[in-house]
Formats: structure tokens, C-alpha cells, sequence
């Protein structure tokens, strides 16, 4: 069974805020044209997307010039529902194993396209994300904007690490039954710091 995680692209979706406007229109029309097409114009941090290291430090290596292995990977998901501020908890030394994808459920992607969405989401604390560095985990992934707040140092601090952030996730509560999962979270092949991508597990 697949579930998907992925934001719908959609003309005026939600952007983060100060981002240019997202925008999706038909450009032809078959009974005009005698074909149908559509033009995007989208900001690569629009929607369900994933961070690279050259977004926020000094680094010439685009997002598409990691190993295609850095996308797909086993899952391990960490129920922080209510929880403002995720730390570290000794329980979570046995549930993350080397090398996974770590997703975070909050809850908070219920909020997207509210205002609340990018001004009041959870964060990580450096204790937190110290352990998915020691762990070497390929990517996090939350159903929230940012793992961290500005200055940004837990977004250095992975990147850093080359751990890559998968953000605006959705339908991640689906994922709680499951005994053990895959993720597969491609970005574009593109010459960008980061990328748009759809982000699909597979249930074991």
C-alpha cells in the first residue's frame, strides 16, 4: 500500500511567508489550441519540498547531484503530537536506526493555509537533532514549515551533516499503524538549492 505525503500543487497554494505567489494556469486549450498545456510558476520551498545544503550555507553542490539512494529509504516515525518544542528522549536511541528516513508527526499540517501554520509550529532542539546526526539519518521530514526558527541552526546543523529536510508534509497520521515502511521522496532533477518533490511511503 502507498500513502501519499505530498501538498497538492495548486494555483495560489500557501507560500511561506515573503515568497513569491505560487501559480498554476492553462495555458492552451484544446478546443483553441488543439492541445492542452499548463504553465507553473513556483518557488523550489512552495509546498512539500526538500531542503538542501546550499539553501542556507556555503556549498556549490545542488540538490540534484545527491545520490539517488539519499531519497529512498527505510522509515522511522516518531509520534510529537502536542509537543512545542521536541527533544530528546532515550527511547528514541532504540526506535531511529542508522541511516533512516526520520518523520516527524506533529499534527500541525492541519493548519496549512492558516496563518497559525508558519507562525506557531514546533521545533526541534539541538539535543533532538544531535541524535538523528549521530544516528547519520538520510533525511527528516515534518508535517510543519521549518524544524527551527531563524537564525536557522538546526537547518546549519544538518546540512552541515549532509541531512537533507523534507517540510509541509501531509497525511502522516497514516503512517501510525505501520508495522514498517519505505520512503521515496524525489526531488527535480534540477540545478537548485532545493526542490519541490512528492513524497510517497510504502507500507510494508
Amino acid at each position: 500500500m502507498y500513502i501519499d505525503l505530498t501538498q497538492l500543487i495548486k494555483d495560489g497554494m500557501p507560500v511561506y511567508p515573503g515568497d513569491s505567489e505560487s501559480k498554476l494556469v492553462q495555458s492552451s486549450f484544446l478546443e483553441k489550441d488543439f492541445y492542452t498545456n499548463h504553465e507553473l510558476t513556483i518557488n523550489m520551498h512552495t509546498g512539500t519540498h526538500i531542503d538542501g545544503p546550499m539553501h542556507l550555507t556555503d556549498t556549490n553542490v545542488y540538490i540534484n547531484e545527491f545520490p539517488l539512494d539519499t531519497f529512498i529509504g527505510e522509515g522511522c516515525l516518531l509520534n510529537v503530537t502536542g509537543e512545542k518544542s521536541i527533544d530528546y528522549k532515550e527511547v528514541y536511541e532504540q526506535q531511529i536506526k542508522e541511516k533512516q528516513i526520520v518523520i516527524l508527526y506533529t499534527g500541525h499540517s492541519k493548519y496549512f493555509g492558516q496563518e497559525k501554520y508558519y507562525n506557531e509550529y514546533p521545533v526541534l532542539t539541538k539535543a533532538f537533532a544531535d541524535l538523528l546526526v549521530r544516528k547519520q539519518v538520510k533525511m527528516v521530514g515534518m508535517d510543519t514549515p521549518s524544524p527551527d526558527q531563524y537564525p536557522f541552526d538546526i537547518h546549519k546543523l544538518f546540512f552541515r551533516n549532509q541531512i537533507l529536510i523534507i517540510e509541509n508534509l501531509t497525511n502522516v497520521a497514516k503512517l501510525e499503524n505501520a508495522k514498517s515502511f519505505e520512503i521515496m521522496a524525489l526531488p527535480l532533477h534540477i540545478q537548485s538549492d532545493s526542490s519541490i518533490a512528492r513524497v510517497v511511503a510504502r507500507i510494508k
